[in-house]
């Protein structure tokens, strides 16, 4: 069925070919309008992705119930997809809400690929970004950091305009290409505040305690949100496979594609092909 056929309480757009198995992509953000993914370099060329827009962004409104919540919309895709099961790729923020997915409807997921994940948050390992090799004499690189440190912004607009300000040291470079990406999907301080509510406090506990289905975990080597210490023992809580990005920040579909591509495209291969021995 494609989305385009759906009655659901959100937006999702979809790419590439149809009839395919879908894969539902989970942008991050938070709730980040899903126009920043793109095409996942080329991965729409293979696969079926199907990108939810979170409650919160711009097509779908309203705001987030909190990731944990909102797990049950990406059930509610899947059911509406006619999937059994689903394959789940999530960026950054949307991390979390596959995570969520993986625990509250465990039976559901069939494979995570977690691209660029917060992690200190589930392993409590200590953020490492200062030994991040960014170029720190770069102005822009500087300014973004000062304010990545020191901005905590209390309106829309000023969140907005940090939002900019913080994009240069997200990025492994700082060219016209990133500068263009930086510019691609809204968003905005009260949907990305709701994101955070109602979260059980033990969140966490209760995700390292779940049985987590295959996953893949692809990080940046120089990623400064994320470091790079804590996605290595995220992936090892998990029991996940970690593809560490060389050269690459927090965007590796932008700033490495084919590195990308290849990691995400050979990952999905095993899994798919796995679930279709499934009986």
């Amino acid at each position: 069925m494609r989305v385009d056929d759906l009655d659901l309480p959100f937006a999702v757009t979809e790419m590439g070919p149809s009839g395919a198995d879908p894969v539902i992509v989970l942008p991050g953000g938070p709730c980040r309008g899903p126009e920043y993914l793109s095409d996942l370099a080329g991965l729409d060329s293979t696969r079926r992705l199907v990108v939810l827009h979170p409650r919160g962004t711009p097509r779908s409104g309203g705001l987030s119930r909190g990731w944990w919540q909102d797990a049950d919309d990406v059930a509610v895709l899947a059911d509406a997809l006619g999937m059994d099961t689903a394959h789940l790729i999530a960026h950054s923020a949307g991390t979390r809400l596959a995570l969520a997915v993986a625990t509250r409807h465990p039976h559901l997921v069939r494979s995570l690929t977690l691209v660029t994940p917060p992690a200190s948050w589930l392993t409590g390992t200590a953020h490492d970004g200062a030994s991040i090799a960014l170029d720190r004499t770069d102005p822009a690189v500087a300014e973004a950091l000062r304010a990545l440190e020191q901005e905590d912004p209390a309106t829309d607009d000023a969140f907005r305009q940090a939002f900019q300000r913080q994009a240069p040291a997200t990025y492994a470079h700082w060219t016209e290409i990133e500068r263009a990406h930086a510019q691609l999907g809204a968003v905005s301080l009260a949907s990305a505040m709701a994101w955070f509510d109602g979260i059980p406090a033990d969140a966490a506990e209760r995700i390292r305690a779940a049985p987590i289905p295959p996953t893949m975990v692809i990080g940046g080597s120089l990623d400064y949100l994320t470091g790079v210490k804590p996605v290595v023992d995220y992936a090892a809580v998990l029991g996940a496979r970690l593809a560490m990005i060389e050269d690459c920040g927090h965007y590796p579909w932008i700033e490495q594609p084919e590195a990308f591509l290849r990691a995400a495209e050979d990952w999905l291969s095993m899994v798919l092909a796995s679930s279709s021995e499934v009986p």
